[in-house]
């Protein structure tokens, strides 16, 4: 079974009869007529392929440079489905229904509060649910165009499929004027929920910031948006939160439940003592270590530049910085690297937390030494080069970091790279896709290559394909009233393999959605849109 753990390479996956499980609040349609053997091997059960959040599969025998061409390759559906899929989808290979037979399956999110379960190559709805409460709406926008017109399930959520359960947190509101956010824990075969839940997400931490009262910051529903992907780490899963625009009060929670029992087992609070501080991403999720470790890049905040003995803000308030926490006895700050100007970036809205972290893999430099390290990019144009073990911390006169690459960047961050084969391709608004070398356990500080097109806001989220370290593709969405998808050669971005305005109208797919991830899997790239998910693959 294929879980895409960071830098191993996929094995094969059998397919497996899933469990049935009692549940509300669900419907199905009819099952296609007759059983179909799904030929798929490969899951995608987390945003951005791997807590790493790399962006790669590397077990992709299908797409190849010498068939993905306006000739061969193309649109092969388009499922549509109620609402925007701000989501990255999410896929599982070779998936048994009792009734219907095999499937490869697309599980599709949208703010409309629903979440469908789809035959990933005919778009045939094996079920869908509706994740809103008795008498309940989606949630309005609050006045911010950041997700327009409802919010519903705006996070891409996470999958178990040792456990059979698909996770997602869904906002809503009731007639009464309030607003709800909830977790829920579905039966990947049915739609059912699972394990008593929903459960409403509730907290308090200790603090005098936002959101306070007596001493105490209590999560309030309304003010905050699940906008990053949900993280599976251990047993146990970690939501994190963002506002509307920059609407007060709120401040920076990180949130976790054990995922056996959806039971709260820590809260953490970034801005205690402050205010802002959320996290967001452009919808990336929160990346992991294998020593559990979480990170992430916070957006514009309240930081305490005055320091304690350790180097860490006296009051607790990680505004604007890139964050490592320990899980190991529940969540905490344990690491983190601020710029010199924090506040003045914070203060001009230029914050980091517009990006998504990524971890490297282990890499070596010329003296032999190991290395540990992640990168990550903001509003600031800047690539910032962390080490895990050491991030730097924060000092008023200079950036205490690993690496810092300045000026190579056409634009702004809304986005988060991926990586391949010794290199990170990073999207930049109204930038060219560009690739940065890695030798020596460095980025290079100019890219080794760049597309011949550049990417409107927000850029782009590149995700890649490739046949172990052979047949490399990247895969990037240009947003724009009409979509575009684009394939290129990951060894050299210059060479464009494939646009799907290559065929006049036959590859358009409509208009984009800002913050989109292409997924790709045993043959097909799926692109979430404004109204459905546009699927491509080889032509017949």
């Amino acid at each position: 079974m294929v879980r895409h753990l960071a830098w191993a390479l996929p094995v094969g996956v059998v397919a497996i009869t899933l469990a049935c499980s009692s549940g509300h609040n669900f419907s199905t349609q009819p099952p296609a007529p007759a059983p179909r053997q799904a030929s798929g091997t490969t899951d995608v059960i987390t945003y951005h392929n791997d807590n790493a959040r790399s962006g790669q599969n590397l077990s992709e025998t299908m797409l190849t440079p010498s068939n993905v061409n306006v000739s061969s390759f193309g649109k092969i559906g388009f499922f549509p489905v109620d609402g925007k899929v701000d989501a990255q989808p999410l896929l599982l290979a070779a998936v048994t229904f009792p009734s219907a037979g095999m499937h490869d399956v697309l599980y599709v999110a949208t703010e409309h509060d629903s979440l469908f379960a789809m035959d990933a190559t005919t778009g045939t709805v094996l079920w869908k649910v509706s994740l809103l409460g008795a008498g309940e709406t989606t949630s309005d926008d609050h006045g911010c165009s950041q997700i327009t017109p409802e919010i519903g399930v705006t996070s891409t959520p996470v999958i178990d499929r040792a456990h059979n359960i698909i996770y997602a947190v869904a906002m809503s509101k009731n007639g009464a004027g309030n607003y709800m956010q909830r977790l829920h824990a579905l039966n990947l075969q049915t739609g059912a929920e699972m394990l008593g839940g929903p459960i409403t997400i509730q907290a308090s931490f200790p603090g005098t910031g936002d959101e306070s009262s007596g001493g105490t910051l209590n999560f309030m529903p309304g003010q905050h948006a699940e906008r990053a992907g949900l993280l599976l780490l251990n047993g146990i899963i970690y939501t994190t939160w963002t506002s509307h625009c920059d609407i007060r009060p709120y401040t920076g929670w990180v949130i976790a439940y054990n995922a056996s029992t959806l039971a709260q087992s820590s809260v953490l609070n970034l801005t205690p003592n402050g205010s802002e501080g959320s996290i967001w991403m452009s919808g990336a999720a929160p990346a992991s270590d294998t020593n559990g470790n979480i990170y992430f890049l916070d957006a514009n905040g309240t930081f305490d530049t005055a320091l304690n003995g350790s180097g860490f803000p006296v009051h607790g308030d990680f505004g604007n910085a890139f964050t490592k926490l320990s899980t190991a006895t529940g969540l905490g700050v344990s690491d983190y690297f601020a710029t010199f100007d924090t506040g003045a970036e914070s203060n001009a809205d230029e914050d980091l937390g517009s990006g998504g972290a990524l971890l490297l893999p282990d890499l070596t430099d010329a003296n032999g030494k190991l290395h540990h390290l992640a990168v990550g990019a903001g509003k600031d144009a800047n690539i910032y080069v962390v080490d895990r073990d050491n991030m730097g911390k924060f000092s008023p006169s200079s950036n205490n970091i690993y690496q810092e690459i300045k000026g190579t960047l056409g634009g702004a961050v809304f986005s988060m790279p991926a990586y391949f084969n010794q290199a990170v391709y990073y999207g930049a608004v109204g930038d060219s896709l560009k690739s940065f070398a890695i030798s020596g356990a460095r980025l290079a500080t100019a890219p080794s290559s760049q597309t011949g097109n550049s990417f409107p806001y927000p850029g782009a989220t590149p995700s890649i394909s490739a046949n172990g370290r052979t047949n490399g593709i990247v895969w990037a969405a240009e947003n724009g009233s009409q979509a575009v998808l684009h394939a290129y050669d990951a060894g050299n971005l210059s060479h464009e393999f494939y646009n799907s305005n290559q065929a006049g109208g036959r590859d358009q797919f409509g208009a984009g959605n800002k913050f989109i991830t292409p997924i790709i899997a045993n043959g097909r790239v799926y692109l979430g849109t404004t109204n459905g998910v546009a699927a491509f693959g080889n032509l017949k």
